[in-house]
C-alpha cells in the first residue's frame, strides 16, 4: 500500500512539473499584451507582409541622415588586397577635429596610451612595452610617430585610414575607438609632432651659429 502511495505521489509530482513547464512555455494569457507585442514596426521584426499593405520599409536609415554616434562619417572604404586607391585618396580627407581643448587633450592622451602606447610608446618614439628597445616580445620596431619625417608628414586622413582599417602589421582599431575618438587621437599625435618640431628649432639655430 505504501509503495502504491509513493508511486502515486511521484506520478502526481511529475504531472505538476510537466504542467508547470508547459504553462511557462505556452501561457494562455498575457499580462498587458499591448506592452508584450509592439504595435510599431520594430527593426528586427518580420516585415515580409508590409509591401502588401503598401508600406515601403527596408530597415535602412533615411537618406541624408546619420546614425547616432556616427556624426563624423568617413566616406572611403577599405581597399581590396593589392589595391591602394582609397589609401592614397585618404590623404585629401581633412580632419573634423582641428583643435583640442584641455579636457579633450587629456582624453585623447588617455586613449592614445591605452590603445597605441603599447606599440608606439609613451613618447611616440616607437619604443613601447611590446618592443622595449628590442628586448620585448615584438621583434619589429613599431612606427616612430615623433622623429620620423615620414609619419610627421603623413596627412591626418591617411592616419585615420590606417587606424580604421589597419595597415601592414597594425590591425584595425575600429572596434576599440569611435570615429570621433580616432580623430582625437590623431590630433593628439599631430600636436606632439608640432611640439617636438618647435622644441628642436631653437637648438638647431643655436648650433648653426
Amino acid at each position: 500500500m505504501k509503495k502504491l502511495s509513493i508511486i502515486a505521489f511521484i506520478a502526481t509530482a511529475a504531472t505538476v512539473i510537466v504542467s508547470c513547464d508547459d504553462v511557462k512555455r505556452k501561457p494562455n494569457n498575457i499580462y498587458m499584451p499591448d506592452m508584450a507585442y509592439s504595435r510599431a514596426y520594430e527593426t528586427y521584426a518580420d516585415h515580409s507582409n508590409l509591401k502588401e499593405q503598401g508600406i515601403n520599409y527596408n530597415n535602412r536609415p533615411v537618406e541624408g541622415t546619420i546614425a547616432r554616434g556616427e556624426e563624423m562619417p568617413f566616406h572611403l572604404t577599405k581597399d581590396k588586397a593589392g589595391d591602394t586607391t582609397n589609401y592614397a585618396a585618404s590623404k585629401s580627407v581633412k580632419s573634423p577635429v582641428d583643435s583640442l581643448n584641455k579636457t579633450d587633450l587629456a582624453e585623447a592622451e588617455r586613449l592614445y596610451l591605452i590603445n597605441c602606447g603599447i606599440c608606439h610608446g609613451k613618447k611616440l618614439d616607437g619604443n613601447g612595452p611590446l618592443y622595449k628597445g628590442g628586448d620585448g616580445p615584438y621583434p619589429a620596431k613599431p612606427a616612430t610617430l615623433v622623429g620620423d619625417a615620414k609619419y610627421e608628414a603623413m596627412p591626418e586622413g591617411q592616419m585615420f585610414y590606417s587606424v580604421a582599417y589597419g595597415k601592414n602589421l597594425m590591425g584595425s582599431y575600429a572596434s576599440q575607438l569611435s570615429r570621433k575618438q580616432r580623430w582625437m587621437v590623431i590630433r593628439y599625435i599631430k600636436i606632439k609632432q608640432a611640439e617636438a618640431k618647435a622644441g628642436a628649432a631653437p637648438a638647431t639655430a643655436t648650433a648653426a651659429k
